[in-house]
């Protein structure tokens, strides 16, 4: 004995017979149902999905057109019926009121009618009425007025038998079809076409006052008129009806045309765009429109998201840059101590066994030993950024006295330089007069205490390279101001760390300081700035000194030992507390570096420097019109 296994076929069933001898069933999505049913499911799915997908491929503007002449079609439509149906049951109820109304003058002027109809066969439609008279039991006495149209035809209503009264009531009108009659076989279309329209008829009782005043009936009267009439003006106005309808659809056909391009032009112009931008040009822009409608805040969303892509676009590229620059930059820097090391071992392999040996050694061994600790300043350097990079290796916590910090930093560039002058002093915000805008005026005196919290080791790292540069790139006996002060700025420490490391970020800085300062309002910063007269940088390269490895003069950074990391880990050290720190021209020449670090308002040793006002209303207006120019920087008759 054994088992027969069973096969799935290709729709997921399993093949085979069931026990009862029936057909299987099938086990799909469509639940277990039999294999014919879901065969008709699934080709009513693949027949839904592609008239899903032949609408999906229509174009927006093709549906919206549709749409608007669907809707207009069946607008007209319905106004036309319904003007039809209007007027119809108005002609018939006027129909109905004139029989009822004129019934008792029709029957007392029969022989005039009669007359009438007889001399009067010229007319299209049938001559007035039609009147036909029957007894109590409703059998046909007399047909008085018989109507008879042009071209001696004769149409007469449709009435119950002779002696029935079939399904008509008394007194209530009823449309009945014509009867006609004629003596000819040629007969016009027009008199075919009145003659066969249907006719409306109303029943009455018939018959005369006893002698005690009641009525005695004698009989019915059946009276009619041809609704030909009726009939043709409700036709007439429905073909009006219909050709105005039409021309309504088509010249809002014509309109939604011209309304829906006119619409969709921005979503075409933005089509075109991302065209443009898919291309690689990420500076294209959506033209912009009103964004209190729906195509202008796409417009503006897109644009920002857009001008947010471009700029992480090109940070990408400069990062990319840097990142090769700097892999470049390490490799040069790091083989020059490295081929010192190796050239000067070789030199003493090869001289050891010569005579004086001894001596040449030692000078070896000090070769190697100065590229070594070259190589292990340019090592620690590039960790110290790399920390900086990952946000380690820097503690914000702690509560530094920059004051004390500064004055060490006098006093170790004194011993450097003994020839140098070293002025200290604070900064005061002034506006106007020598300078357009706002900037900063150094005042010689003691250097105020001010107290904040951050990395006291990191902070003196900054303070030193920046010292440290002035020894390396300046003249020995050029005179450096060292100043330090605390502002109140209407900017957050976020903000103030995306500001740019040139003129222009300080210039933001010193106008949030303007408007803080005004207002009384804002947050304190401490505000260092070092001053020097050497040959400064191009203004076109401060931007530079900052970036890994740049260094004005390269022969004499390795001369003193410059790696050309110092002003980079200094940015990064300053960035890391959420600060700012930029390199401007000295009046008169030289580089100016201002470091601005955000401080507890608790721990600020000194007030806040008040703004100073050096002109009249007037004159600041029309300085702060022309404010574009701005450095930040002092006047050089402020210099002392």
């Amino acid at each position: 004995m054994h088992a027969t296994s069973a096969h799935p076929d290709a729709s997921g069933g399993a093949s085979g017979t069931s026990q009862d001898g029936k057909q299987p069933a099938t086990q799909n999505r469509y639940g277990r149902l039999p294999r014919p049913i879901a065969a008709i499911a699934r080709g009513m799915d693949a027949l839904r999905g592609m008239v899903i997908h032949r609408f999906d491929a229509i174009p927006l503007s093709t549906k919206l057109l549709a749409c608007m002449m669907v809707l207009l079609t069946v607008c007209a439509a319905g106004i036309t019926f319904s003007i039809k149906e209007l007027v119809g049951n108005y002609l018939l109820q006027k129909t109905d009121n004139q029989l009822a109304e004129q019934a008792q003058l029709v029957y007392d002027n029969i022989d005039v009618l009669r007359s009438k109809d007889s001399s009067e066969q010229g007319s299209v439609g049938p001559n007035d009425y039609f009147m036909q008279i029957r007894d109590t039991n409703y059998h046909v006495l007399n047909t008085p007025l018989v109507p008879v149209m042009r071209e001696n035809v004769i149409s007469v209503p449709d009435l119950p038998a002779d002696g029935s009264m079939g399904d008509v009531k008394i007194g209530q009108p009823f449309t009945t079809s014509a009867i006609v009659r004629t003596s000819t076989s040629s007969v016009s279309r027009a008199t075919l076409q009145a003659a066969n329209a249907p006719w409306r008829v109303l029943a009455l009782s018939w018959g005369k006052k006893a002698e005690d005043g009641s009525a005695q009936i004698k009989g019915v009267i059946y009276i009619g008129l041809s609704l030909s009439d009726q009939i043709d003006t409700v036709n007439t106005l429905t073909k009006y009806c219909t050709l105005v309808s039409i021309a309504i659809v088509l010249i809002g056909a014509v309109i939604a045309t011209i309304l829906i391009q006119s619409t969709l032009a921005p979503l075409k112009r933005i089509e075109k765009t991302a065209a443009k931008i898919a291309a690689g040009d990420l500076s294209q822009r959506v033209p912009s429109a009103p964004e209190n409608t729906e195509v202008g805040s796409l417009a503006a969303s897109l644009n920002a998201m857009l001008a947010r892509i471009e700029q992480s676009f090109n940070e990408q590229q400069e990062t990319t840059e840097k990142m090769k620059r700097f892999v470049s930059d390490a490799s040069h820097e790091l083989r020059t101590p490295l081929a010192a090391i190796h050239g000067y071992a070789e030199l003493y392999t090869l001289q050891r066994d010569m005579p004086g040996a001894l001596e040449r050694a030692d000078e070896s061994i000090s070769h190697i030993e100065a590229s070594s600790a070259r190589m292990t300043v340019l090592v620690e350097d590039l960790l110290s950024l790399a920390r900086l990079d990952e946000g380690r290796g820097i503690d914000v916590t702690q509560q530094v006295q920059i004051t004390s910090q500064l004055n060490d930093a006098c006093d170790d560039l004194h011993a450097l330089d003994p020839q140098r002058g070293i002025t200290k002093g604070v900064l005061t915000l002034r506006h106007g007069g020598g300078q357009q805008g706002t900037w900063l005026a150094f005042s010689p005196g003691d250097i105020p205490s001010v107290t904040l919290t951050g990395d006291g080791s990191r902070l003196r790292q900054v303070i030193t390279n920046i010292v440290g540069n002035i020894h390396r790139y300046t003249p020995a006996d050029s005179p450096v101001e060292v100043a330090l002060s605390v502002l109140q700025a209407s900017i957050n420490p976020q903000q103030l760390a995306r500001l740019q490391s040139n003129a222009k970020g300080l210039t933001s800085f010193l106008e949030a300081a303007e408007v803080g300062q005004s207002l009384q309002s804002g947050m304190p910063y401490a505000v260092i700035r070092f001053a020097d007269h050497g040959p400064g940088v191009p203004e076109a390269s401060q931007l530079q000194i900052f970036e890994r490895f740049y260094t004005a003069d390269p022969s004499r950074a390795r001369q003193k030992g410059g790696t050309g990391l110092g002003m980079a880990i200094a940015q990064s050290v300053v960035k890391a507390h959420h600060g700012l720190i930029s390199a401007t021209t000295t009046p008169g020449g030289g580089l100016t570096l201002t470091v601005v670090l955000p401080i507890d308002p608790k721990q600020t040793g000194v007030p806040v420097q008040p703004l100073e006002q050096r002109v009249q209303g007037r004159e600041r207006g029309k300085d702060r019109k022309s404010s574009k120019g701005r450095t930040g920087l002092p006047p050089a008759s402020d210099k002392k």
